[in-house]
């Protein structure tokens, strides 16, 4: 067991080594950022668009046939078809329809972005944003000093 004496120097020790680092964490400066918000006038907004491609199956038909292109056959056609809807009473046998599915392929666009050109303190600045600000838009302004690089250090 350590003696009452021997534990107080080892605990004036540790409070020796430790004060430093305590110190240093109390003295540490945290520097407000330099940042305000102002408005900028929007010049042109232009979008960007995505070209997506969209593929669906329809069915497709082919006109029926006509046994005849003539004036004459449609002609002809046109009495039969009235007679006899006389007298099957509008029973009328449909002209056979062929029919297929076929894939058709659709293009269609979409705004995926805007190029933003806008105006501050007489500078033109161009942005790409996700969505179309209007006639003014808030920007967030941050100065930084350019501090030199010494050399040898």
């Amino acid at each position: 067991m350590l003696s009452c004496p021997l534990k107080l120097a080892l605990l004036a020790l540790l409070i020796v080594q430790i004060a430093p680092i305590a110190r240093a964490q109390d003295s540490v400066v945290v520097q407000a950022e330099n940042v305000r918000y102002d408005y900028a006038q929007v010049l042109r907004v232009t979008p960007v668009y995505q070209t997506l491609t969209a593929t669906r199956v329809e069915e497709e038909c082919d006109p029926p046939i006509e046994e005849g292109d003539s004036r004459l056959s449609r002609m002809v056609g046109a009495v039969r078809d009235a007679l006899s809807r006389d007298r099957d009473k509008g029973e009328e046998v449909p002209a056979p329809v062929e029919c297929r599915p076929v894939q058709v392929e659709r293009e269609f666009q979409r705004p995926i972005a805007y190029d933003v050109d806008y105006l501050y303190k007489g500078a033109k600045y161009r942005s790409r944003l996700t969505e179309d600000p209007g006639n003014r838009l808030r920007i967030r302004v941050s100065i930084t000093p350019v501090v030199p690089v010494r050399s040898g250090e």
